[in-house]
């Protein structure tokens, strides 16, 4: 399985009576599509209407694992009307907003049973803000065993506010109103005087969007150990995903003849101002930030200094090699452990062992970039796109914060000894010729998808099909061609890791080798069994291990949930259960006319010391996020380059590893399908 459904299943399966079995998956899908179907109305299916009419959720607690201690919760919130109401903005980082989104969430994880847990469902989204309602949905969905088989609508398509241009949705509601059918063309922000334009394919990008708000909430900072298990890795993964889009932006600046980001500093001006262009359904626009602002202390936040107090104690911790806990006992720092510890300390997520000292650096970060438009509250403006992570990337300022974060991880990184010959070498394997099959070449392909869940409805007017169109970047399939000489013998179990980073920067100027590897962007990682002698592996890239298919629209969803239901036939949509990954049509950076220089590395190294998880090779999708709560790879994110090298030698010297320089070409080619 793609990614991370595989760990949920287990650690709750005892608490499920057999009565979930009883519902079939498409039956699954279709309940899940109709409560997220036109959020901001009221429900569609007729079943749903009369739960949500006469079911009362504290009358029968013999249906939850905690005799309905949650539910007991959030109903009294409710009662005593302290809810926030509907027809409102809702942000995970306001803390009481998380907290009503947070204490549904409780209550459907509690749930023995399907049916229960729809019957809550369709009682609190006629009761609850439609914002914090999507939320616990959708984080249960992802989390809860009962659910494993479920695909997500397109959070695009459910709240299309959030990654559609105003512009648009303004003609969507005209479109409405004059029930024409439409396509209306979007468009990237900004203008053509604003050089950082050039990448708003990649901030913008919805994939790319939606790619980040499952990621936070496959691992989100709220998480307690409570709700089911613990996460595996969960500060480490923190650095990686953040990392990884880090160095993926940078190698597309340079496509682009950018510079690599520059890191933001509390005590500098924020450069890149930003006009998002976009709007709330309910709350006014997004607002905007002009160049060269200073930040300023926001109110009931953060002061400016107090940012400064919690970077340099966490660089202290770094160059000390411990970090503090609470009781004044130390965690070594200096070995393969110390990033995850580190990632939960910056982030800061509920896993953090001191946030009383450390604080909540990228947390605390985010509210203060959103809030610099109005800081201390005097116009009432609703909170930024950096305050949602569906439209965070949109922002240059985040991929600035986020260099700035993933330096101060590359200090810890550097901090540790150079991988040895012996850590890196993997005797009697060698990797003989590594070539590509195809060309690699980008292209911008128009994507189509719906807002008929942007537009205010009502059930005696008929839907039109109001969709708008967006270019996002997509490459030519290639495969990887890979011979290896084995003298290990019959059945040697090997990981193949796929590297690549750019050649040379926006001048043009080489990177140096440690430069080079700290960019280098994860391609696929999966294990194989080699035979005796040669081996010759073909490797396509669609099935990297780092991506994910886009997810079909709400339209297609319903419509095959809906067949199966009929027909009585079994719902397959196995391929697109996690959309945890990076949308596969990003897995290579845009190139550009003259094709851009990469250098990609296959290493090889030993499968069994890398396996924290038994026959690894059998599944056919390396899983990226851990199987029954453990990550699968020992190694860390990276490996093996994720330490400073000091001596670019070893790396020739080991045969177990190959390097061949690449170009990536983009022909300016625009697939139109109108």
């Amino acid at each position: 399985m793609k990614t991370a459904l595989l760990l949920l299943a287990v650690a709750g399966a005892a608490l499920f009576s057999v009565a979930s079995a009883d519902v079939s998956n498409a039956q699954k899908q279709h309940d899940v599509n109709f409560l997220l179907w036109k959020v901001n109305e009221h429900l569609r299916d007729e079943t749903h209407k009369g739960y949500a009419k006469t079911f009362d959720p504290e009358a029968d607690t013999s249906h939850y694992s905690d005799n309905g201690e949650a539910v007991h919760r959030l109903m009294k919130e409710l009662k005593d009307h302290r809810l926030l109401e509907q027809k409102h903005w809702f942000s995970l980082f306001n803390d009481r907003h998380r907290e009503e989104a947070l204490m549904l969430f409780d209550v459907f994880m509690h749930c023995k049973d399907w049916v229960t847990g729809i019957k809550l469902a369709a009682y609190f989204r006629e009761r609850m803000n439609e914002g914090e309602f999507v939320y616990a949905l959708y984080a249960t969905i992802i989390h809860a065993p009962l659910a494993e088989h479920v695909v997500l609508p397109p959070l695009y398509e459910v709240t299309p506010h959030l990654f559609t241009n105003t512009e648009v949705i303004q003609e969507a509601y005209a479109a409405k109103m004059r029930q024409t059918p439409s396509k209306i063309k979007s468009s990237f922000t900004g203008t053509a005087r604003n050089k950082e334009q050039r990448v708003a394919y990649f901030g913008e990008d919805i994939g790319m969007n939606t790619h980040h708000v499952f990621w936070h909430l496959e691992f989100p900072f709220w998480w307690r150990d409570s709700y089911s298990h613990k996460l595996d890795r969960k500060g480490e993964n923190f650095f990686w995903v953040h990392h990884q889009l880090t160095c993926r932006f940078d190698a597309e600046r340079i496509s682009n003849y950018l510079d690599p980001v520059e890191e933001l500093q509390w005590d500098k001006p924020i450069h890149d101002g930003f006009a998002p262009h976009t709007s709330y359904k309910y709350g006014g626009a997004f607002p905007s930030r002009p160049d060269d602002v200073d930040f300023e202390d926001v109110d009931g936040v953060a002061r400016v200094r107090d940012m400064i107090i919690t970077d340099s104690r966490i660089r202290d911790a770094i160059a000390h090699g411990y970090i503090i806990k609470e009781d004044g006992s130390h965690i070594d720092i200096m070995n393969d452990r110390g990033i995850d510890v580190l990632g939960d300390v910056i982030e800061s997520s509920l896993y953090s062992p001191n946030s009383q000292y450390y604080g909540a650096l990228h947390n605390t970060a985010h509210i203060m970039l959103g809030r610099q438009a109005d800081p201390h509250g005097k116009y009432n403006l609703p909170p930024g796109v950096m305050e949602h992570f569906e439209t965070a990337t949109r922002d240059p300022g985040f991929f600035r914060l986020h260099k700035y974060m993933d330096n101060i991880f590359r200090e810890h990184k550097d901090s540790l000894p150079s991988y040895t010959f012996d850590e890196l070498d993997f005797k009697g394997v060698s990797v003989t010729n590594v070539a590509i099959d195809g060309t690699l070449e980008t292209y911008f392909e128009d994507f189509e998808y719906s807002l008929i869940n942007a537009v205010d409805d009502t059930e005696s007017i008929e839907d039109v099909d109001i969709d708008t169109y967006v270019p996002r970047l997509d490459h030519k399939e290639f495969s990887y061609n890979i011979e290896i000489n084995n003298e290990k013998g019959p059945d040697t179990l090997a990981t193949i890791r796929i590297f690549a980073w750019p050649h040379e920067d926006n001048n043009g100027v080489d990177f140096s080798f440690d430069d080079g590897r700290w960019n280098a962007i994860e391609l696929d990682r999966f294990w194989v069994k080699l035979s005796a002698g040669k081996n010759n592996i073909v490797r396509k890239s669609t099935d990297s291990a780092v991506t994910v298919h886009d997810v079909p629209s709400f339209k297609t969803l319903m419509e095959k949930t809906e067949a199966a239901l009929s027909g009585g036939g079994d719902l397959d949509l196995h391929d697109f259960e996690s959309a945890t990954g990076l949308p596969n049509r990003f897995l290579l950076p845009k190139g550009n006319h003259n094709g851009m220089k990469f250098d990609l590395f296959v290493c090889v190294t030993d499968g069994a010391a890398d396996a924290a998880i038994a026959d690894l090779h059998s599944k056919d999708e390396f899983l990226h996020y851990g199987a029954n709560g453990v990550y699968p790879d020992k190694r860390p994110h990276g490996y093996p380059f994720d330490r400073h090298v000091e001596d670019e030698r070893l790396f020739n010297q080991v045969t177990n590893f190959h390097h061949i320089q690449v170009k990536v070409y983009n022909h300016g080619e625009h697939i139109h399908h109108h």
